[in-house]
């Protein structure tokens, strides 16, 4: 073969190898898209469950009493819940203030096991140990939640299910840029990716924030992950168990973001770093697991890890434009401008998928010339990446003065 011939096809291999994994991402995505309309909103028959809902905090003071007021605010037999702080290893007012707000507190002191999974699982012990509870519900100490969380959690355990995460929503939209793109990618992830999940009957995984558990599931699957995303691990370890996370469209959670700064960038830095160590440690035994087995749930699990955050795969197909136009350029007439066709498609996909995220997340107009300034986001996403420097314990949250 000569070089004239070999080297347009090993150009056509390479651009190949690019567009593979950002094709596969984004035709996942788009297929999600099209599938996201609302779900159904089961109500309970009975009002008769009994939930301990579970809210572990850390030098939480600037905020545990309007969560603890948003608890037991709940619509839900007074008698039938107890709002439950796991104040752990608290150096502040934290205690008293949910105490004083109709919180039941439990306080944990450990130099050594430290970390909201261990939070967790001591407050998960002690429910268990009361025998009171046939659920617990986890709230993160920063959230205010909506009034029917119990009874939309209520209904689905009624009809079987043991594991559930409602939608986890931002407090607090309009404080920055930042936290409006946000806002719209936790929509595209949260709602529009769940909702989709849900109707395939697939694992709409564990989000930390809002997430639900029967407590006969978690005897036989205990919680027992400490990671930095003991969520996210904790419920791909149900799906290898054959459990489905189910989504709950109806209810909401919604957490406090911070709007700029180190912060900022230090909590992008744990939520980043350890969800890729979560990639790393199970997306071979998902896919192992879907071929013996013949999982959905593992399949599907491993395909959502794989599938990297919306501003990579923007970036891939950029870079993938890019180079199939100057490819083009080179070599005018090798057939090179199909991969430009491509990626101007993908593009297309991945607009109407954070479209219909912007849509779903309740911001305006001036939400979408924000995203004329989610570039910048990006760039700042990985420099904050690849400034990890791994963490295990759990580091308190810089709040902002309100």
């Amino acid at each position: 073969m000569t070089l004239t011939l070999l080297v347009p096809l090993l150009l056509h291999a390479l651009l190949a190898c690019l567009a593979l994994p950002v094709t596969l991402a984004t035709v996942y995505l788009g297929t999600l898209t099209l599938l996201s309309a609302r779900l159904a909103r089961p109500q309970p028959r009975r009002r008769s469950l009994r939930f301990d809902v579970l809210v572990p905090a850390h030098d939480e003071a600037a905020v545990i009493e309007r969560t603890v007021r948003s608890l037991v605010a709940l619509d839900w037999p007074r008698e039938g819940f107890r709002v439950m702080v796991i104040a752990d290893n608290c150096t502040d007012t934290t205690a008293q203030l949910a105490r004083d707000a109709g919180a039941w507190v439990i306080e944990r002191s450990d130099d050594v096991r430290r970390g909201k999974g261990y939070a967790l699982e001591f407050g998960i012990a002690r429910s268990a140990a009361d025998g009171v509870a046939d659920a617990v519900v986890v709230v993160d100490a920063d959230t205010v939640v909506t009034p029917n969380l119990l009874a939309a959690c209520a209904a689905r355990i009624e009809a079987g299910a043991e594991a559930l995460q409602v939608r986890y929503g931002v407090l607090n939209p309009d404080d920055s840029v930042r936290t409006r793109l946000i806002t719209i990618a936790y929509a595209a992830f949260h709602d529009v990716r769940s909702r989709a999940r849900e109707r395939l009957r697939a694992s709409c995984g564990l989000r930390g924030n809002g997430m639900c558990l029967t407590h006969a599931l978690l005897r036989r699957h205990p919680f027992q992950v400490y990671s930095l995303v003991e969520d996210l691990e904790y419920g791909i370890l149900l799906g290898l168990a054959g459990v489905r996370v189910g989504y709950v469209d109806e209810a909401s959670a919604d957490a406090e973001l911070i709007s700029g700064g180190r912060a900022a960038t230090t909590q992008r830095q744990r939520w980043e770093g350890g969800r890729l160590a979560v990639v790393r440690a199970y997306t071979g035994r998902l896919l192992a697991d879907a071929l013996r087995r013949r999982s959905w749930i593992s399949l599907e699990l491993a395909f959502d890890l794989l599938t990297l955050p919306l501003g990579y795969i923007g970036l891939q197909i950029v870079l993938l434009l890019g180079a199939s136009v100057a490819v083009q350029l080179w070599l005018p007439g090798a057939g090179f401008y199909r991969w430009s066709v491509l990626a101007v498609a993908l593009l297309a996909v991945l607009t109407l998928h954070v479209l219909r995220g912007w849509q779903l997340s309740g911001l305006g107009a001036r939400a979408l010339w924000d995203l004329l300034r989610a570039p910048a986001f990006i760039l700042w996403k990985l420099w904050a990446l690849l400034r990890h420097r791994g963490n295990a314990r759990w580091i308190k949250t810089d709040r902002e003065s309100r």
